[in-house]
């Protein structure tokens, strides 16, 4: 990654416009209408990709430093995939009041926050409150990214085996902050919450259950309503769906009792609570969250489009519908192709983030939270962003560039 000028800086007028006295002008009209931001800075394609570095991909509580290459990381796929700057912030606090009073803080620097590795239960509060807080669109993507994209999947996988929504017995292992957002979505798009158990560490969650977590109790009350108990062998019994979000183990025992024909997601990387060979002995569909599997379930299918279409709407917020809009977008690209190992597109495919995109901020519009009117076809984002290539010396210290971009080369 690298930040470079998207403007020539090769003579003195040159700079008397990308710095002073150029940008006085800029400020001045920013002072007198504020909106102008967004067309003048960068600020209106640029995302904060926030941390705490409590809970990075499998590797747990291994704070700020060692959380930047996957900040990094994340910032390089919305620039590739959503033409979407992106600017990594790792922050050395785990204090929830901490977290919200920085990100509050940085949020005129930022069209959108992009709340990424942080541990459940304090996630949900710290989005909550950020979301009511600040204009802009506030997303924790490891809840709701693969929310939006096991969606998508189970949408097509239930369309492959000629199902319907709302007759699915569904299985979530795992009540950290992706089963939450699953649960929560997979409801909200026509699965029964009467047909749904969540399981955690210790087994079951049910009404009855001592010591619940306020979100675990939120859970117990719109699932399981036949107050089914036991462990995961027994909340398999005669279940249509399984999604794995523990990064545990389910022994091969408990999927014989699922029902003929069933529907595995099993998600844990770089290991999955069902290793693909097993899962297909009792599943029509399986889908894991690793590149070397078919039917990966990989959130960049999600975030780069739903910020691009966000920032392209100009939204306040993200809302239910937008990520309703995301999910539907994602599975309509393989709508007329679709395979038992072909559920969800290929994350390299360049038809997701346009699609997304524009469902994204049609969304925004109807669900009330556009500053703008978006035209009827947002423009293609390009398969291949160009890069632009870090310049060869350092910048002398002092230098300010304001029309800049974050770039990403590999």
């Amino acid at each position: 990654m690298a930040i470079a000028p998207t403007v020539p800086l090769s003579s003195r007028d040159d700079l008397s416009l990308a710095y002073t006295p150029g940008v006085a002008r800029v400020c001045t009209e920013i002072a007198s209408s504020p909106s102008l931001y967004y067309d003048y800075t960068w600020t209106g394609n640029t995302v904060a990709v926030v941390t705490d570095g409590s809970a990075v991909l499998g590797l747990g509580n291994i704070g700020p430093r060692a959380a930047m290459p996957v900040m990094e990381g994340k910032a390089v796929l919305f620039k590739q995939f959503g033409g979407v700057d992106a600017v990594p912030i790792c922050l050395d606090t785990q204090d929830v009041e901490g977290i919200i009073a920085v990100v509050k803080a940085l949020g005129p620097s930022f069209g959108g926050i992009n709340l990424e590795d942080i541990s459940a239960p304090r996630c949900f509060e710290i989005e909550r409150r950020l979301d009511e807080a600040l204009d802009i669109p506030v997303f924790h993507d490891d809840q709701h990214g693969t929310a939006i994209v096991v969606l998508a999947a189970l949408r097509n996988a239930v369309k492959l085996l000629g199902r319907r929504f709302a007759d699915l017995r569904v299985v979530v292992s795992g009540a950290g902050a992706a089963g939450v957002a699953i649960t929560d979505t997979l409801i909200a798009a026509g699965v029964q919450g009467a047909n749904m158990i969540v399981c955690d560490s210790q087994g079951i969650i049910h009404a009855d259950r001592p010591e619940l977590t306020g979100v675990k109790a939120a859970l117990a009350a719109q699932t399981n309503y036949s107050g089914r108990t036991g462990g995961i062998k027994e909340a398999l019994i005669g279940a249509d769906v399984l999604v794995g979000v523990s990064g545990g183990s389910i022994p091969e025992s408990a999927l014989a009792g699922m029902a003929p024909g069933s529907i595995i997601f099993a998600l844990a990387n770089p290991t999955p609570e069902v290793p693909p060979a097993i899962a297909h002995k009792y599943a029509a569909v399986v889908a894991t969250g690793r590149s070397d599997f078919p039917n990966q379930i990989n959130n960049v299918l999600a975030f780069p489009g739903i910020f691009r279409g966000a920032l392209d709407a100009r939204a306040t917020r993200i809302t239910g519908g937008m990520k309703v809009a995301a999910a539907e977008a994602i599975a309509e690209v393989l709508a007329d192709d679709l395979r038992a190992d072909a559920i969800v597109p290929s994350a390299l495919d360049p038809r997701v983030a346009p699609a997304v995109a524009a469902a994204v901020a049609r969304a925004a519009e109807r669900d009330g939270v556009a500053r703008i009117a978006v035209p009827a076809e947002t423009p293609d984002v390009p398969a291949e962003m160009p890069v632009v290539p870090a310049p060869a010396a350092v910048s002398p210290p002092g230098a300010v560039f304001s029309a800049s971009e974050t770039v990403a080369s590999a």
